[in-house]
């Protein structure tokens, strides 16, 4: 299978880093061919320009590389804190440039837009990885868990994808070693249920 990693995290020691690449150092094992990407270490653009907006027309050859791995995958995996209840602004910026019509999704024709858009996306397979600081009952009772909401429905459903599944590891900042180790493994375990 072809898996697409998507990282975004400033920091290369960070827990974040650990996840991602204890997943793709685990589906190469088990042969998947495996597209990484850190965003932050790639310095990708994440300013979504008016050329961007154009359905058919991609200048940035960066941008038509994840394009173009995006319809290869059969699987995506997202890793990524949740920084004020939303991906960091780089994988924002990622999924705004990446995730655009004529690649993730599309209308009808003659729909200008206004219309219910077709995924293009369906047979898909998508993880999340999350990190937080907030535990997580308060981040249910408080915040609502929006990544549930962001990725499940105005993301993955939205692009025809679903079969999803997203966990969030957390309270990471008060982590012990010991405990980060039982999160990398499960989230060994979660990638290896996925990607068989």
């Amino acid at each position: 299978m072809n898996i697409l990693i998507v990282l975004a995290h400033p920091s290369p020691k960070s827990f974040n880093h650990a996840l991602a690449q204890r997943v793709s150092a685990t589906l190469k094992r088990r042969r998947h061919n495996v597209f990484f990407h850190d965003l932050c270490a790639e310095k990708f653009n994440p300013l979504l320009s008016s050329d961007d907006l154009v359905k058919d027309r991609i200048i940035d050859s960066k941008l038509r590389v994840y394009c173009d791995e995006v319809s290869e995958a059969d699987g995506l995996v997202f890793v990524h804190p949740n920084w004020w209840g939303a991906p960091p602004a780089m994988l924002k910026g990622w999924l705004d440039r990446v995730l655009r019509p004529g690649v993730a999704y599309t209308f009808e024709p003659g729909d200008k837009g206004e219309g219910v858009p077709q995924g293009l996306l369906a047979g898909k397979t998508a993880l999340v990885f999350n990190t937080s600081d907030t535990p997580e009952q308060r981040e249910k009772k408080v915040f609502g868990d929006p990544l549930e909401l962001f990725w499940k429905k105005c993301v993955f459903e939205f692009c025809g994808i679903r079969n999803h599944f997203r966990i969030t590891f957390g309270v990471v900042v008060t982590s012990s070693a010991e405990q980060r180790q039982q999160w990398l493994a499960e989230a060994e375990e979660i990638a290896v249920r996925y990607f068989p």
